[in-house]
């Protein structure tokens, strides 16, 4: 099976240092390990040193980045979310928030890369999840990050005069509206570009979630 784009963790401003990228490739191929071996054995059936080994790293190496097994699949979850607040932040201010939320959902869930691999490495994720409680805390935690992440990129689209209150609402409700619909789609083996796919259920989920608030009007 393989990964999605690079995982880059979300830092301060300016380019990450040659240890920082360093550091983030380590995380990701431990992060692709371990999502194969729970395709192929699940979460219960696998082990950290199952995934080091598979990673070729050392066992300390594992721990040093990831506290647990689940956690070492959190840069494939956190990709997604990365890919298109990057995507929703190239949108210029004043643009209507409705246009703007809702093109950039549907680029990043349709884009080549997105349908051909990262769709699927999170299907399989979610699946695993619904009996792995950790692996579901996971999962939470990371769009509550994404969530996080989203509030000021909104706050500069809506201008200065958006009242706060407001904008963490539709960041919560925007990041609810994707976790929904990829948690509804991986429960079924409908493919990432057909009917019911990702994109057409976090549109839906968008618009039902954000039309009665102020902002999107």
């Amino acid at each position: 099976m393989r990964s999605p784009r690079p995982y880059s963790p979300q830092g301060g401003p300016g380019a990450q240092s040659l240890n920082e990228r360093r550091k983030a490739a380590t995380q990701l191929d431990i992060a692709r390990a371990a999502c194969e071996l729970f395709a192929e054995h699940g979460p219960d059936g696998t082990t950290a040193e199952d995934i080091a080994h598979r990673a070729g790293v050392a066992l300390r190496t594992f721990y040093r980045y990831f506290r647990n097994k689940q956690e070492a699949v959190a840069p494939l979850l956190a990709g997604g979310g990365d890919a298109w607040r990057a995507l929703l932040a190239e949108e210029d201010p004043g643009t209507p928030l409705t246009e703007a939320l809702e093109r950039a959902v549907t680029r990043s869930l349709t884009a080549p890369q997105a349908v051909e691999e990262g769709l699927e490495v999170t299907r399989v994720l979610l699946r695993a999840a619904t009996t792995d409680e950790a692996l579901r805390a996971v999962w939470y935690r990371v769009n509550q990050d994404s969530e996080e992440r989203l509030v000021p990129v909104l706050a500069r689209l809506a201008g200065p005069e958006a009242e706060p209150l407001a904008v963490r609402l539709l960041a919560a409700a925007a990041t609810d509206a994707i976790r929904i619909s990829l948690e509804l789609w991986s429960t079924t083996d409908t493919p990432p570009s057909a009917p019911g796919s990702p994109s057409e259920l976090a549109v839906r989920c968008l618009r039902d979630l954000t039309g009665a608030m102020p902002l999107m009007r």
